[in-house]
């Protein structure tokens, strides 16, 4: 009996132990490689890494770009998702068919999306600038501009991703509980009253997962600036990310590359952590 109690307790491991081998090998074991490459120096340990990129004029712009970057997208993203996730719970003839276009994004890669883009903000013959001229206005320089090509690139990781968020929050919406709707009619509050005092501090738990699930994403965004713009112009999207990859595969400093990736995961653990302990606060 006692046999078959103690297998009844280590089953539940059991069943656990694939996923959890998976993230060990595919994600702890790399962050502990690159921790421990960004410690090397001439075969011996040292922080000799870390001192010479905070000393590197590159590592603060770049930081400022990433932090600059992930400060005005997170919000945008969740304000756009928020308003899809409200427009599409509504009860509409039809409604179906924008769930469908508003979701289709999500389903393209991340790859396809930067060569699409990349061909409608093309500054000489892209659709964009062409129909901007016919109605007047002069043609924009876009992923080629020092002062556009960071909004353009959020204005494309808005189109990606704000349809995925969407889903979460059209699924936290759906669980509200039809009493308070009630509630909320009978006092008198209109549409935007309720949307304010019953859906948003209702959705409490599921803005916590969007924000933290958003701001991680976009801290190690990388496919727009390694495919369009290189960093560039001006290293005007040079985030961490591509910082870290021309070190690593352009100038072949692996343990300077390390020293960035690892000073990045710490910039996302400190700020998740910031973020959690603030949506465990009272309401």
């Amino acid at each position: 009996m006692s046999t078959n109690i103690k297998n009844v307790k280590i089953f539940p491991y059991l069943l656990v132990l694939p996923a959890l081998a998976l993230i060990i090998i595919f994600k702890m074991y790399p962050i502990v490689l690159n921790i421990w490459v960004s410690l090397r120096w001439k075969d011996s340990f040292s922080i000799i890494n870390y001192f010479n990129i905070i000393t590197d004029n590159a590592f603060w712009k770049s930081l400022w770009i990433t932090l600059k970057f992930n400060l005005i997208l997170t919000p945008l993203q969740i304000v756009i998702s928020l308003g899809m996730a409200l427009l599409v719970s509504r009860k509409i003839k039809g409604i179906g068919f924008f769930r469908t276009i508003y979701y289709l994004p999500v389903t393209i890669s991340i790859t396809v999306a930067c060569i699409m883009w990349n061909m409608m903000l093309n500054p000489q013959n892209g659709i964009v600038n062409s129909i901007l001229l016919k109605i007047g206005i002069n043609a924009q320089p876009f992923f080629t501009g020092n002062t556009q090509a960071l909004a353009s690139i959020m204005a494309l990781s808005s189109w990606k991703g704000c349809g995925y968020w969407m889903m979460f929050l059209m699924a936290g919406i759906k669980d509200i509980d039809v009493s308070l709707y009630d509630a909320a009619k009978m006092d008198g509050a209109s549409y935007w009253k309720t949307v304010f005092y019953v859906i948003i501090p209702a959705l409490k738990k599921t803005f916590a997962f969007v924000l933290i699930a958003d701001t991680t994403s976009n801290l190690l965004l990388f496919a727009p600036m390694y495919m369009i713009t290189k960093g560039g112009p001006q290293d005007s999207t040079n985030v961490l990310m591509y910082e870290a990859y021309k070190s690593a595969f352009i100038y072949g400093d692996q343990a300077r590359s390390a020293a960035l990736m690892t000073v990045l995961l710490l910039i996302v653990g400190v700020i998740v952590a910031i973020q959690f302990a603030f949506l465990k606060r009272g309401d």
